[in-house]
């Protein structure tokens, strides 16, 4: 299975309610929420005093808008990388947000994620 055969409107149904999880379990500062979804090695490196300290320091992390933008889809050897316009309820401007998919064990499951 590799995900970047999937069509750009499968990724999409997929990654949009993934994307919507990390923003709720950001802005409630819920770890296992959180991660629930990651990949197993991202799982390990996130570890929850780290980002629990991500949570606690940044405002922006804490106050992401729920109106977000699907932007587009970048493919690349077993994972892609789907882009999103998200923006804050406290800062102006937006972000580009990234969440890196692929299959883990049958599942799709989350890579990487960052805002930027």
């Amino acid at each position: 299975m590799n995900i970047v055969d999937n069509t750009d409107e499968e990724i999409e149904t997929v990654a949009g309610p993934l994307w919507a999880d990390l923003v709720k379990s950001s802005n409630e500062g819920n770890y296992g929420e959180f991660v629930k979804n990651f990949a197993f090695q991202l799982a390990l490196s996130a570890n929850q005093v780290e980002v629990g300290h991500q949570f606690a320091k940044s405002e922006l992390a804490r106050n992401l808008s729920e109106d977000f933008d699907y932007l587009g889809i970048i493919r690349r050897g077993e994972h892609v990388t789907v882009l999103y316009r998200q923006r804050s309820t406290k800062k102006e401007g937006e972000w580009l947000g990234r969440l890196v998919l692929g299959y883990e064990l049958g599942k799709v499951r989350i890579f990487a994620a960052s805002i930027f």
